[in-house]
């Protein structure tokens, strides 16, 4: 039985614990790395070089898949529900789990997953939904689930012990505006009091 896998990744520290669960599992662990929605350039290649240290102490094969990187692309596909964080991060995900099940299908691997599902930030059910309903496509890759979540803390632990670069945001602008809207908003307070 072929046990050969496709995994999209989406950064280092998430894919350790997933990583080690699929080998578990009996499966030959190929990363794919293509994420579009990563903001700046700059960010996208520190996640990058994250997970070639990753990969080197996992001993694991990676396909980089840089070219589709686009972030004006990647804006476009968004455009309409970037303020709709659960919609917009369903619909960056399905674009991913999609690009995921033909790559897989491309280069013949019988099955393909994510590290997204390792995530407790991301749409967890929309993600196992999108790589079923991919799955059941005649001629294509099986979608291999598994909640990877359990393994949330180890995975936070190993990152840390092997000094892998700890993203701050899930990866797209929007996710930074975000988060850098608060603390603009706290830094803002005193001063509408006045």
């Amino acid at each position: 039985m072929d046990k050969r896998i496709l995994l999209h990744v989406c950064c280092g520290p998430c894919a350790i614990t997933t990583v080690m669960r699929l080998r578990e599992m009996g499966y030959e662990v190929t990363a794919w790395f293509m994420n579009p929605n990563i903001q700046p350039l700059a960010e996208y290649l520190r996640r990058r070089e994250a997970l070639e240290q990753c990969a080197a102490r996992l001993n694991m094969p990676v396909i980089w898949e840089d070219a589709a990187w686009d972030i004006t692309a990647w804006l476009r596909q968004v455009a309409g529900v970037q303020d709709v964080a659960p919609r917009r991060c369903e619909l960056c995900c399905d674009m991913r789990m999609e690009a995921a099940w033909a790559k897989a299908r491309e280069l013949g691997f019988p099955a393909f997953s994510s590290s997204l599902l390792y995530s407790r930030y991301q749409p967890h059910e929309a993600i196992r939904r999108k790589g079923e309903q991919l799955a059941a496509r005649p001629g294509g890759p099986a979608f291999v689930y598994r909640d990877f979540r359990e393994d949330w803390q180890r995975g936070i632990d190993l990152s840390k012990a092997w000094e892998l670069y700890r993203q701050p945001y899930c990866g797209c602008v929007y996710s930074e505006a975000e988060r850098y809207g608060k603390k603009l908003r706290r830094l803002m307070a005193p001063s509408e009091k006045k």
